[in-house]
């Protein structure tokens, strides 16, 4: 390991923590260049465990033996950037979380036949772009045992540094993608699909026969607005949650959740 001491913000090495946004980061012209960044200790160990390949560590001082001393053992051979908290809280524009941040290499898209050829059940996220909502979305995903993720590309990008807190690391454990063109297409991989949205054609989440489709794929709208018309109307089915105390819904990522847990499968 090489540890370097940084004393300015124009450090050589330190841009991806510091003058690149997001979108660069993403790098949608050349996708195999992209990096995201992990946030904590916990959450970059998460993401060695599924593989993801480390390119950078950025970590205050005093974390070098401490939380961070068994990530960088992990990470080998890559720069550890370090030095004073207020410093690198002035470089990244917040105060890192456990003191440690890691700069990882995006993996290869997967292929939309890849992630629905084994699968049961599957959540759409459909215009969702809070970075809050997608990583509570995929946390729920993976805890309550669904088996991929799929995102339309107006949505918000998983790996986001704050999707990825939120999340705790699950959008490593969970396969996702994105998906081009209508969600209708996923009947061509044997899935019925339910649009969770209040229509007067709307069925319980509790319906039975929701609970007994073998493939199922569960998509959710945006915070505001919710679904298209048009995703609706193809959906094999509408779904929605009971409410009460004239309460009309829930947040999406608390939705997602309560669909997870009522429509997973029963062994």
């Amino acid at each position: 390991m090489a540890i370097i001491e940084i004393t300015s913000l124009s450090h050589p090495g330190v841009e991806i923590f510091h003058t690149l946004t997001e979108a660069q980061l993403r790098n949608r012209i050349e996708p195999e260049k992209g990096i995201f960044i992990a946030e904590s200790p916990k959450v970059i160990q998460v993401a060695l465990n599924a593989g993801y390949q480390p390119q950078a560590l950025l970590c205050e001082r005093k974390h070098i033996e401490g939380d961070a001393a068994e990530i960088i053992r992990r990470c080998g051979d890559i720069p550890v950037y370090t030095g004073e908290r207020d410093l690198l809280s002035s470089l990244t524009g917040y105060t890192l979380t456990r003191g440690v941040l890691c700069a990882m290499r995006r993996p290869p898209r997967v292929p939309l036949s890849e992630i629905c050829q084994n699968a049961r059940r599957i959540v759409v996220i459909d215009g969702v772009v809070d970075t809050t909502n997608i990583g509570a979305i995929f946390r729920s995903a993976a805890a309550l045992g669904i088996d991929a993720v799929l995102l339309t590309p107006n949505s918000c990008d998983p790996l986001n540094r704050r999707s990825v807190r939120v999340s705790m690391g699950s959008v490593f454990l969970v396969p996702w993608t994105w998906i081009e063109g209508s969600i209708s297409q996923l009947r061509d991989y044997g899935f019925k699909t339910a649009a969770m949205a209040l229509t007067d054609q709307s069925v319980p989440i509790d319906h039975p026969t929701l609970k007994n489709t073998p493939k199922l794929a569960i998509i959710m709208g945006t915070e505001g607005d919710g679904l298209p018309l048009q995703t609706i109307t193809e959906a094999d089915y509408v779904v929605r949650i009971p409410m009460s105390h004239q309460v009309d819904s829930l947040n999406v990522a608390a939705a997602a959740a309560v669909a997870c847990w009522e429509l997973r499968v029963r062994s």
